[in-house]
């Protein structure tokens, strides 16, 4: 189609299917409309067609079609953004080739970086000194042109009258991990935002993190060499055109009527519970609570904004510390294949700012830009980290924020931001020595830090210990999988897509507490927190917090979700607290008293051992007065003896007072306060 054509059939095309749209746009001051390309393939398929193949010369059409109308104020510059491309146009990153370049192509993905918004020229207006002849450049390049000479004969030296800019932003779009096959690298593109695509409401769209589809034309950028000439090779970017976001996690998936009903169905078994534990991670034998667990983890329980601002997460975070080859990993991988979004993350290879966000230099644009980390990528998803006591303490301390507030907030570069991770983390460990001591205290065996361990919401000890009849069940569970690759199809109840869809269907359910299940979860509250049973010297062990407390309205409303019901009944809570209390009971016990005490796993020392500092203080107290400096030690021992502590604890309380500099051994048998 010649120019003017195009024109005239844009000039129709709006007039009787976007007249009233157009208007509105202008009143409101815009100068952009968004259009859908089915509607003007129906009614012009050659336009559409020429659209596709050449979009730099049919959008400059476009744009002088809506100048041909007759509306009040500025419309110059006005855009056409066109969405909801053929199919044919539709590629992948990574599919990408010089076949497209210059072609009007859409893609979608996730956004890793975004770099700040920059004023560009466009274009420039020169004055020839000489005869005074106005010389317009356009400005397509990343370095600024000037114009090579005048008609009089001029050369170079001309006058900058104008210059017209506009807003500008890169930013980088990331293949989707759902859309790749296999283990494959996800390739990256450049993409360009102007003008209207980078106000400040459409940059809440693009932060990263976030999932979007993308219309543009795809353009190379010469690639500089060090001498300052350049390569043979060529950068892609795409300038875009048009921008849609997508919500992308749980609620995403598009569920038939035929699945709808068979969920339903499932629901309705009085074993439900038992057939999604079971069909969670087929391929592991065995243990069946962490399998409710993670059924559990998956549905989540409901995220409430109260009045004052506060807001409770609803997702929970699940620690599993267990001795090597005892299968923490494949129920990891398995719950990567199965949560709608998520991301999968291993230990050493995990920073910081790899797992929360980072800020990088742009090279594009100069300046700094945001990079998302795993977190802030799986947000409304889940995020699994292996080998969790691997990470350096500086890279663990960077989750705190994410694991309770659920926003990740960076201030870097002059870059001060808040991003959300609203994530649910089921991270793995092993032990501090690699494999748990069936002497020792498992609690003490975690080697990690007590302000991240306290933020799970249920710690499950995985022990690998010898047992005839278990260990000849697994063997055979094991080699049979070995032996008939297919077996797991009968074992696996309910098939993995299924899954996906009974938890994107079940997430939508925001079940309320009944009076019943507060009254249940309130009495085991009470009675656990007031079952340490007081010590002599008035210190309590505390057995549950309200940490634990929320945690079990989590586990309840996530049970409730599970039979689709939007009541919590007595029954949920139950099951609640018997993970919790399974949970507690395996990790919190104070081996001296018998009891859970809540700080063995919080702060590592038990309400028992308190006392005993508290009791040996006392002491040196009372003889530091009587002996006024040198205290000797066999005086210590005889009043430690009648208060009930041996040597063995003594000698342990006094190494602990040294270490938090409250006493020192001026000579060899005596102490001293500092």
């Amino acid at each position: 189609m010649e120019a003017s054509e195009q024109i005239s059939s844009f000039v129709e095309f709006l007039e009787t299917n976007y007249k009233a749209a157009l208007f509105e746009q202008v009143s409101k001051g815009h100068k952009f409309i968004d259009i859908d390309l089915t509607e003007l393939s129906k009614f012009s398929p050659e336009l559409a067609e020429d659209l596709l193949d050449n979009p730099e010369e049919v959008l400059k059409a476009g744009e002088i079609a809506v100048e041909r109308f007759d509306f009040e104020g500025d419309i110059k510059g006005f855009t056409l953004r066109f969405f909801n491309l053929p199919k044919s146009q539709i590629i992948e990153i990574s599919n990408i080739r010089h076949k497209h370049l210059n072609k009007m192509i859409q893609l979608k993905g996730v956004i890793r970086q975004k770099s700040d918004v920059r004023p560009q020229v466009t274009s420039a207006k020169f004055e020839c000194p000489s005869c005074g002849n106005i010389i317009p450049v356009l400005q397509n390049d990343q370095k600024f042109k000037e114009p090579s000479g005048c008609g009089c004969g001029r050369k170079g030296k001309f006058r900058l009258l104008s210059k017209e800019l506009v807003d500008a932003q890169k930013i980088v779009l990331e293949e989707a991990a759902e859309d790749l096959d296999g283990g494959a690298q996800p390739k990256r593109i450049n993409i360009f935002l102007k003008n209207d695509l980078v106000t400040p409401l459409s940059e809440r769209r693009t932060n990263p993190g976030s999932k979007i589809e993308i219309t543009g034309v795809l353009n190379e950028v010469a690639m500089p060499s060090k001498d300052g000439g350049k390569l043979t090779r060529f950068d892609l970017m795409i300038e875009t055109n048009h921008v849609t976001p997508i919500e992308e996690d749980f609620t995403q998936l598009t569920i038939s009527q035929e699945e709808e009903d068979e969920i339903k169905i499932i629901a309705k078994d009085k074993k439900v519970y038992d057939k999604l534990a079971q069909s969670i991670a087929p391929s592991v034998f065995g243990y069946d609570k962490v399998k409710l667990a993670l059924v559990l983890q998956l549905m989540g329980g409901v995220k409430k904004t109260r009045n004052d601002g506060v807001s409770t997460r609803g997702d929970m975070h699940i620690l599993l510390v267990g001795d090597p080859g005892a299968g923490k990993s494949q129920l990891l991988k398995r719950m990567h294949i199965v949560a709608p979004k998520s991301r999968y993350v291993a230990g050493k290879s995990a920073s910081g700012t790899g797992l929360t966000a980072a800020v990088v230099k742009d090279e594009f644009l100069g300046g700094w830009a945001l990079e998302a980390g795993a977190l802030v990528l799986s947000n409304k998803g889940m995020c699994m980290i292996d080998e969790m006591d691997k990470m350096s303490d500086e890279d663990t301390s960077a989750m705190h924020e994410a694991l309770e507030q659920q926003t990740i907030s960076i201030s870097k570069a002059n870059i001060h931001a808040t991003l959300h991770a609203e994530t649910a983390v089921l991270a793995a460990a092993n032990p501090k020595f690699g494999r748990f001591d069936p002497y020792g205290l498992i609690a003490n065996q975690i080697d990690l830090p007590s302000t991240l361990i306290n933020r799970f919401d249920l710690i499950f000890p995985i022990k690998d210990l010898p047992s005839r009849d278990k260990d000849a069940k697994m063997a055979n569970f094991i080699l049979n999988l070995h032996k008939n690759i297919d077996m797991l199809k009968d074992a696996e109840i309910i098939n993995t897509k299924l899954i996906k869809k009974y938890v994107s269907y079940a997430r939508r359910i925001k079940p309320k507490l009944t009076t019943e299940a507060v009254e249940e979860l309130q009495n085991y509250y009470v009675q656990m927190r007031n079952s340490g049973g007081e010590e002599e010297s008035g210190i309590k062990a505390i057995p549950i917090t309200a940490r634990q407390l929320e945690a079990l309205v989590r586990l309840s409303e996530a049970s409730a979700r599970v039979r689709l019901s939007e009541k919590v009944t007595k029954e949920d809570a139950k099951r609640s607290i018997e993970l919790v209390h399974y949970c507690l009971s395996q990790i919190g016990l104070d081996p001296e008293t018998g009891k859970i005490d809540i700080d063995r796993i919080s702060s590592g020392i038990t309400a028992s051992e308190r006392s005993a500092i508290s009791i040996v203080k006392e002491i040196i107290n009372e003889l530091d007065v009587k002996f006024k400096k040198e205290i000797p030690f066999a005086e210590i021992i005889k009043e430690a003896e009648s208060k009930n502590i041996n040597k063995d604890k003594l000698e342990e309380v006094i190494e602990k007072l040294k270490r938090a500099g409250e006493v020192y051994e001026p000579k060899r048998d005596f102490l001293q306060k500092i």
